[in-house]
């Protein structure tokens, strides 16, 4: 009789449990979102590299003569607009096999939003962006996606984002309904995917007391909306934009970072100096001692006031002109790559198409990436 009666509780059992799966629960663990902290992936990274003038491109005035002078004949706006190919997964394979275990993948949605008030990103524009992050993602890379060229100087041409210091609201809809749409998009990858507030973004209009409030604002904000999004967006980490990028400016006091639940945030900053030599090309030359000075006193400042103080920080571009002597290219790119990296601090390489052949996989400046990965003891 007890046998039987067990035999009859554990079919009862059994009975329950399948009726419990028919009804759809979910018999599986709760799903772990928690992530790295910010400075463990800082440090797994080693060489850092920029998908540039590809997913940035846009409908923009970029000879500054106000005239839109990219405009597509069919009137859609692709990643070869600006002249590099479509992106394939070979091209992070590539990559990848040469030692880079990063890149940041530059995003410009503004040619791509419906309008106001849900500023719904084109479909095949919000498909193609995902397909090539999971090129790089699916190979185990770290992956940036950001906002790009929604800012910017060319804010009669659609910099949306300037436009927060003459009408905050406006600029906050429009802001709130894109990144709702990214976080939607991206809540289930995990903490290698980072998130990057803005691009290059100062307020010069503006008093600079006014200025600096106005960007540490809207870097609040990014964070709290990134924050209640769910999934792996509550805890991922998210890089948060200096004032214009630049090091000094950022390094300023009225500079700060936002408040973060998660405690799970990098500082973003630009590298082009010196200006003679990474952009204008009136500098042929790279290296002296003075050069070498400039380069430490600078890093110097961001170990000072972030490094030192908990907060990781990546150079999120640094680069050279093409025109400039190809020696000091290797020269330049390898100093900044190993003083930052001694220091704790990452370096993503700015690649328009001129520094690696993404058709052909080859490097077009002899011995820099031999000299990227010495400098971080690859």
């Amino acid at each position: 009789e007890c046998a039987m009666n067990l035999s009859r509780m554990a079919a009862a059992v059994m009975a329950a449990t399948m009726l419990f799966t028919s009804c759809g629960a979910d018999m599986t663990e709760p799903k772990d979102y928690s992530s790295r902290s910010s400075a463990e992936i800082v440090r797994d990274m080693k060489i850092g590299w920029n998908l540039g003038n590809t997913l940035d491109v846009c409908a923009a005035d970029r000879d500054g003569d106000g005239i839109i002078n990219d405009v597509p004949e069919n009137g859609i706006v692709d990643e070869t607009l600006w002249g590099n190919p479509m992106t394939d997964s070979s091209l992070f394979e590539a990559l990848k096999a040469d030692g880079i275990n990063a890149v940041r993948i530059p995003i410009t949605w503004r040619d791509h939003l419906g309008d106001a008030p849900d500023y719904k990103v084109d479909e095949d524009w919000m498909n193609r962006v995902k397909e090539v992050v999971n090129y790089a993602y699916d190979l185990d890379m770290y992956v940036i996606i950001n906002i790009h060229h929604d800012g910017g100087d060319d804010s009669k041409f659609g910099a949306w984002v300037r436009s927060a210091s003459e009408d905050y609201d406006k600029f906050s809809e429009k802001y709130n309904a894109l990144w709702k749409q990214i976080c939607a998009e991206f809540s289930e990858y995990d903490d290698r995917l980072i998130m990057e507030s803005a691009n290059e973004i100062g307020f010069d209009d503006l008093p600079q007391d006014d200025a600096y409030a106005l960007l540490n604002k809207i870097n609040q904000q990014f964070v709290d909306l990134v924050r209640a999004s769910g999934g792996y967006n509550a805890t991922r980490p998210l890089l948060i934009a200096g004032y214009w990028t630049d090091i000094a400016k950022t390094c300023d006091s009225r500079y700060q970072m936002p408040a973060d639940p998660a405690n799970n945030l990098i500082l973003s900053v630009h590298y082009y100096t010196p200006w003679e030599f990474c952009i204008i090309n009136k500098k042929m030359t790279w290296g002296s001692e003075a050069d070498v000075k400039e380069l430490e006193r600078n890093m110097n400042k961001l170990k000072e006031n972030f490094v030192d103080k908990g907060v990781p920080v990546i150079i999120g571009e640094y680069g050279f002109n093409n025109g400039v002597q190809p020696e000091s290219k290797v020269k330049f790119a390898s100093a900044v790559s190993k003083t930052c990296y001694d220091m704790g601090i990452r370096t993503f390489l700015w690649d328009n198409g001129e520094v690696y052949d993404r058709t052909n996989h080859v490097w077009r400046v002899e011995g820099l990436i031999e000299a990227l990965r010495e400098s971080v003891g690859l």
